[in-house]
This record gives structure tokens, C-alpha cells and sequence, in this order.
């Protein structure tokens, strides 16, 4: 299962190449996606466990990691693509040759 606060540490090195843009795109969706996998451990968290299989805790936290992912990925009007909005409206304000700004 993804852990929120190493997942977050990891976002700042996303990104691969590409432009700064692509990167910042990039950085929402994996936030979403983290968001999102908090959520379905939470959802989860409400169900009943069963003790009989040890290893399905297991395999649906990877599962829903996964899943996370997907939908973060795929979201045109999720959380991701707000957040990104967003902030490429500031990224895009600010001069980073000028430190002052």
C-alpha cells in the first residue's frame, strides 16, 4: 500500500522529462492518485475484516493502489486536473529568473 507521506516525497521527483507543464500534470494526477488510494483504504477500512484469508488484506491494498492510479490517470475533470489548473495559472505568473517575484 502506498504510504501518503512517502508518496509525497516522491511527487517533487516525478515527472520524467518534458516540459515543465507536462511535469506539473504529471505531479496532480499522482496526487490524485495517492488522494484517491487513501480513500479506498479508508472505504475499506469499514468492512469488516476477514481473519480466514491473511493474504486478501494484502492483495486488495495493492489492488486499489492500482486502481488508484488508473483513475487518476485517466480523470479529465478530477481532482488532478483542478489541482493543475490551478496551479499552472500561478506557475505561469511567476518569473524564475527573478527570485524577488
Amino acid at each position: 500500500m502506498i504510504d501518503p507521506a512517502v508518496g509525497l516525497a516522491r511527487l517533487g521527483a516525478a515527472g520524467g522529462r518534458g516540459d515543465e507543464t507536462t511535469r506539473l500534470r504529471n505531479v496532480a494526477h499522482q496526487f490524485e492518485g495517492i488522494f484517491v488510494a487513501q480513500l479506498f483504504r479508508e472505504m475499506r477500512a469499514t468492512i469488516p475484516a476477514d481473519e480466514a484469508d491473511p493474504g486478501r488484506e494484502m492483495y486488495t491494498g495493492l489492488m486499489d493502489d492500482a486502481l488508484a492510479g488508473q483513475a487518476a490517470e485517466r480523470s479529465t475533470r478530477g481532482l488532478g486536473e483542478a489541482l493543475y489548473r490551478q496551479l499552472a495559472t500561478r506557475f505561469k505568473g511567476t518569473d524564475h529568473d527573478n527570485p524577488s517575484r
